[in-house]
């Protein structure tokens, strides 16, 4: 970690390409890399990768400060992180350890100099039992992360900018188990000169100039050779090395690095020795063989692998196994993959061909276009065969599960992402509890689950399924000192595992038990630290539970007790929202003699968002305004915004301006508060003496009008633009006159809108309602008329899950002044 502290970006990516490799060396690890800190505020960048290919790790090249994530806990807290198994990443950890659910341990330590906190050092390495079986590594690491703090703050001088990161990583391989071919020759190029200085055997003069080095070492990729050498001048030096051939025809591997003594870029062409003896005997195995190093790049593949993979051996060798196979650059390959990099364990799974291209048509197809692969890791390289498979899928039936013990046995660490993916569109504890239902019972062949949440230092039952009626009744509201299973998982803090009911009675001799048979595992749900509550699982057999399913139910109870902590914190917030809409919502509509009106808002249940839909009727002069409106959004800000606005319109109203002024001056208004949201809006004035209606409408769904005759139609108004959007939007009146025993309907969106249905669908089907609807009757007052409004309502408010608020507001001319007015 010493020498010249030259300020170059290729020395910034020496130091940490360095520092990588060491400490996957000093670690014994299978990979490692650094963190480096952005120009981008509160955000770390992966900048070296050794020993792992950078693209099937894409989804943590990037990493928020606040993270949930080991590595941003490093950095933040200055503390070293130390993860020495799968079991203690996923307690810890469930949502880094449901993205990479493989058996390895992980070793994070932060980069500091002087006082700036510059990034993180990770490691990861083969699984240990706990962390005092790491002390030895986790002092290496820490003097290794001290030196290149101190490297880096040197580097640094007195712009803290430049040791930053903002790129892509570079990817580099780890230390090699055996050592590498022997050399062909070396040089080294300066671009300012063109210069080429060349020992060794490559055929060139020593001195030549950059054109005859590419011609003998990759006369037929010399625009990628050329490409390379000057992103190494300019300090990206290519994550991985050269596959090329030479004039000879002979395969190359060219290596290249940045500055070093002053010479710009150095370059190592090596012999990959494709034509050893056990090269040779591999050719002739009746299996396919290749071979991957640890950046995924083919390094080897035997005729029979080139044929079934469906490329020429020249097509694969030197390239990322997702590039030379195309077919096979898809989401399970790629999980598989990462499992065999990151695990000691082989991985078998199955894989189906695409047709053959125009090329292969006159191959012989295998049995069902199935090909059957396995790869087994090694410290250097990855040992992949391939055969065709055998698996059989029938249309009528589910496919077939996956061939090889080990590809099944690793099913069931692909849950947590299921489960987290289902469980970030659950927010309330309703919806937690049914995805729970949905992914976890299924998953491991349960019957029965519970869920008990934690309220002043009591158990109360949130969601149960498949117990007997009534047995869980006495367990409600249990405090925590009870000597139950379900809470002393939670005081605990550890789950707890019983395969058979028998051991259930043995360890707790005074609880009923709701059957003879079966197992039970009982969870605690505990959020950053804090109890939330306890999950039980119910299973109607004996069954014992293998260390990947303890370790995956206990990373799966982490990741709800997350949901469940979110959700009651969602569900208070919307109370607090819901609360503010009610009390910006008009208590009572203001009255004419010759008018009656009726209103109805339905807030949305899907989420328990509310939203910012409203109406009012508003005395105008001689007649009566009618406004209807939503504010795009959902919470607290929509709620909010919507009073503000309802507040507008009323003023306006009052002062009898004309539809056009009202939307004019209410746009300003929301443009002029600056609230980030647009709304709708549908004004009408109404002179009751005559039946007159002037309109105007901003973006907002037509009304409905039903004529004495139940013939009932849309109002086609001219509108213009949402408000919020344009200050100089222009809003135009229109004018309609409408009957005594007519009625008016306005409405939101969320009334018409379904998923999939074109909304113009659903205002058809609102007008055949309201025209079914029947017409109201004078002497009933206003009573028909709101019965009219419930109907139109009613299909509505049996929906278990709406996604938006509706808001409704119907006003009909009277056909005689009520007596008593």
């Amino acid at each position: 970690m010493t020498g010249s502290a030259e300020r170059t970006p290729g020395r910034l990516a020496a130091l940490l390409i360095d520092a990588s490799v060491e400490a996957v060396g000093t670690a014994d690890g299978h990979a490692g890399g650094v963190y480096l800190r952005s120009r981008t505020p509160a955000l770390l960048r992966l900048s070296v990768l050794a020993g792992l290919p950078g693209p099937l790790f894409r989804p943590w090249w990037r990493l928020h400060v606040d993270s949930p994530f080991p590595v941003a806990d490093a950095h933040r807290l200055g503390v070293e992180v130390v993860l020495p198994n799968a079991l203690e990443t996923m307690r810890r950890y469930p949502q880094f350890a449901a993205g990479l659910p493989f058996s390895f341990g992980s070793l994070y330590v932060p980069v500091v100099g002087a006082s700036t906190a510059f990034g993180v050092l990770t490691v990861l390495r083969p699984p240990a039992e706990d962390a005092t079986e790491l002390l030895p590594v986790r002092e290496r690491l820490g003097r290794l992360a001290k030196e290149l703090g101190a490297a880096l703050r040197e580097l640094e001088g007195d712009d803290p900018s430049f040791v930053a990161w903002d790129g892509e990583p570079v990817c580099v391989r780890p230390p090699a188990g055996r050592p590498p071919p022997g050399p062909v020759g070396r040089f080294a190029w300066d671009p300012a000169t063109d210069a080429v200085t060349v020992d060794g055997r490559l055929g060139v003069e020593p001195d030549a100039t950059v054109h005859a080095l590419t011609d003998a070492v990759a006369s037929g990729a010399a625009d990628a050779f050329l490409a390379a050498l000057r992103q190494t001048a300019a300090g990206r030096p290519p994550g991985l090395p050269l596959y090329l051939r030479g004039a000879d025809g002979a395969l190359r591997r060219v290596e290249l690095r940045g500055a070093d003594d002053g010479v710009p870029v150095l370059g190592t062409v090596h012999d990959p020795g494709a034509a050893s003896v056990a090269d040779e005997a591999a050719d002739l195995l009746p299996d396919g063989v290749f071979c991957l190093d640890r950046l995924g790049v083919v390094v080897y593949a035997n005729p029979r692998a080139a044929r079934l993979l469906g490329r020429p051996r020249g097509e694969l060798l030197g390239r990322a196994l997702w590039e030379g196979v195309p077919w096979l650059n898809q989401p399970a390959c790629e999980d598989h993959l990462r499992g065999a990099l990151l695990s000691p364990d082989p991985v078998h799974f199955d894989v189906r061909r695409p047709p053959p291209d125009g090329a292969e048509r006159g191959a012989r197809a295998y049995e069902g276009g199935w090909l059957t692969l396995s790869v087994h890791p090694g410290r250097s390289l990855l040992t992949c065969t391939v055969r065709p498979g055998h698996r059989v899928v029938d249309a009528s039936s589910s496919p077939a599960p996956e061939t090889g013990g080990a590809a099944s046995a690793m099913a069931p660490l692909y849950r947590p992402i299921v489960l987290a993916i289902a469980l970030t569109e659950a927010v309330t504890a309703r919806q937690v509890s049914a995805v729970v239902m949905r992914e976890l019972l299924p998953a491991f062949g349960g019957n029965r689950l519970a869920i008990y949440l934690l309220q002043e230092r009591h158990l109360y039952l949130a969601w149960e399924t498949g117990f007997p009626q009534g047995f869980l009744a006495p367990f409600e509201g249990v405090g925590l000192d009870a000597r139950l299973p379900g809470v002393e998982t939670l005081t605990g803090g550890r789950p707890l595992f019983f395969d058979s009911m028998q051991q259930l009675a043995d360890a707790y001799p005074d609880i009923a038990l709701d059957a003879t048979e079966g197992a039970r595992a009982f969870l605690p749900l505990i959020a950053s630290g804090r109890p939330v509550g306890s999950c039980i699982l119910g299973f109607d057999r004996p069954r014992s539970f293998s260390t990947e399913e303890r370790t995956v139910l206990t990373a799966l109870a982490g990741l709800i007790a997350h949901a469940m902590e979110k959700a009651q914190r969602y569900e208070s917030e919307a109370a607090l929202a819901r609360g503010l809409q009610q009390a910006l919502l008009p208590r009572r509509l203001s009255e004419h003699p010759l008018v009656e009106t009726a209103g109805r808002y339905l807030p949305g249940t899907q989420g328990m968002e509310v939203g910012g839909d409203w109406y009012d009727v508003v005395t105008a002069g001689d007649g009566l305004a009618l406004v209807i409106g939503d504010v795009q959004g959902h919470g607290v800000q929509a709620a909010a915004t919507m009073g503000q606005l309802r507040s507008a319109v009323r003023a306006f109203a009052l002062g009898d301006r004309p539809p056009d002024e009202v939307m004019s001056g209410t746009n300003h208004l929301l443009i002029d508060l600056d609230a980030g949201l647009f709304a709708s809006c549908c004004y009408l004035r109404l002179d009751p003496a005559t039946g007159l209606v002037q309109a105007a409408r901003a973006g907002h769904p037509p009304p409905l009008l039903r004529r004495p005759d139940g013939r009932t139609h849309v109002v086609e108004l001219p509108g213009g633009v949402v408000l919020g959007v344009d200050p100089h939007a222009h809003y135009p009146v229109a004018e309609l006159r409408i009957d005594p025993g007519s009625v008016l309907a306005l409405y939101t969106d969320g009334l018409v809108e379904r998923p999939g249905v074109d909304i113009d669908d659903g205002i058809g089907a609102l007008r055949v309602a309201l025209a079914k609807a029947g017409a109201p009757a004078a002497r009933q007052g206003g009573r028909s008329l709101a019965g009219m409004a419930d109907r139109l309502t009613a299909t509505a408010r049996r929906t278990a899950d709406r996604p938006d608020d509706i808001a409704l507001l119907l006003a009909t001319l009277r056909t005689a002044r009520p007596r008593g007015r």
